[in-house]
């Protein structure tokens, strides 16, 4: 149960590091988007939303309720390829957040 512990902890840490990228890079929004757009049923919500706001109103909501409440968490992710190809065509730096994204994936996915 240690080492399960241990990987939700590692989680949660990265869960925190993308936030602060987020809040560093000024993507972190105060007010959530519509209702209905959060609702999308496509991956990253691609219809709805800018990858970022998928980052912070579905992924990281969604992720901390699941840790706080002891869900099993996702074993699969890939989202750091999603982070490359939305800050391929944009003037802001993500090339940290993708680090970061690329760490949760590796984390969710088992990888050592």
């Amino acid at each position: 149960m240690a080492r399960q512990s241990d990987h939700t902890a590692q989680v949660a840490d990265s869960l925190l590091q993308i936030e602060i990228e987020l809040r560093r890079i000024g993507a972190w929004e105060t007010d959530p988007p519509p209702e209905e757009a959060l609702q999308s049923t496509k991956p990253f919500a691609v219809d709805t939303l800018e990858f970022t706001q998928w980052l912070q109103f579905v992924f990281i909501y969604r992720m901390k309720v699941m840790i706080e409440n002891g869900h099993a968490l996702p074993d699969v992710s890939g989202m750091a390829p999603m982070a490359e190809e939305h800050f391929r065509s944009r003037s802001e730096p993500g090339q940290r957040l993708i680090r970061e994204l690329a760490e949760m994936d590796r984390l969710l996915s088992g990888q050592s």
